[in-house]
């Protein structure tokens, strides 16, 4: 569970910073996507505004394009352009000494806009109800009942989750979905909800594609390859990292020998069923006595 974030606490402070270098970003990397443009500008150009506007990147920034939900990020030497017809999902999480701040929206390149609204109405409605002792599946209720009144299917195997120091996933889930099971939100709760909406059937499955790992366990390894991916990896300060920041040679032997040993953890791309579309859009939110503050608008 997150700790609970005093209004106009340092805490406090601290994520609206990080949500204030996120909206900036956001905005910047959005009107970067277009035709002709490699996903590996975009990116790039977003993780070093971050830096630049005194954050750090709380995980690789996602660029899911099409039937791709989440965890999408380019490689090294990825080439892949946008092109017309594209539905992009751009994720980015933003830290300020830890302190996170996520949001997600959606470029529409082609002719897909009730898709795209399906999913910021939903957050919208979600927002709206969010206050100390509403249950995580009222919120979930919301977010389905909008999305489905598209004609669309929320994500169900995707959800909000909680932030906290150096962490960009903790309890409470926040469901896209009306569920019985979950908790009432505090005052002081920090969240990020983000809905889903899919042409598809609702449910992602793990791709082939992994560019985004996280070190889940420090424990000795012999291997010279993985021992330099784990020191390399030690400035990210235990959040998600893309395996092209890693300034090491044979990184991807290094990564798997790591995996293998459990000490880091992949993050595969989590894709919808292929043709299908998905749209995102995601805020992040500190639940207050009356309501909640949006970090990230």
């Amino acid at each position: 569970m997150t700790d609970s974030v005093e209004v106009g606490s340092e805490e406090y402070e601290l994520y609206q910073e990080a949500g204030d270098i996120l909206v900036e970003v956001m905005d910047e990397a959005a009107e970067m996507v277009e035709p002709g443009v490699t996903h590996l500008e975009v990116a790039e150009h977003a993780e070093s505004r971050i830096e630049e506007l005194g954050g750090g990147p709380a995980f690789p920034v996602n660029i899911s394009v099409n039937e791709e939900a989440s965890h999408a990020s380019p490689g090294a030497d990825d080439e892949t352009e946008f092109e017309e017809g594209d539905v992009i999902c751009l994720d980015v999480g933003v830290h300020v000494d830890g302190h996170i701040a996520d949001a997600a929206t959606t470029v529409d390149l082609g002719d897909n806009r009730e898709l795209v609204e399906a999913a910021e109405e939903a957050l919208s409605a979600a927002l709206d109800v969010v206050e100390p002792g509403v249950h995580t599946g009222e919120v979930g209720a919301e977010v389905q009942d909008v999305i489905e009144a598209y004609g669309y299917h929320p994500i169900v195997n995707l959800t909000g989750h909680g932030l906290d120091v150096y962490d960009a996933h903790t309890p409470p889930n926040v469901p896209n979905r009306a569920v019985d099971t979950g908790v009432e939100l505090e005052v002081g709760d920090v969240l990020a909800i983000e809905p889903f909406a899919t042409t598809g059937s609702g449910k992602v499955t793990e791709g082939q594609k992994t560019e985004i790992y996280e070190v889940v366990e420090e424990k000795p390894v012999r291997n010279r390859q993985a021992r330099q991916v784990l020191e390399a990896a030690a400035e990210f300060d235990g959040l998600p990292f893309a395996a092209r920041w890693l300034d090491t040679s044979r990184a991807e032997m290094g990564l798997r020998r790591l995996e293998m040993n459990d000490i880091v953890r992949s993050y595969p791309v989590l894709k919808e069923a292929a043709g299908e579309l998905v749209s995102q859009d995601e805020h992040t939110v500190i639940v207050t006595e009356d309501g909640c503050e949006i970090t990230t608008q």
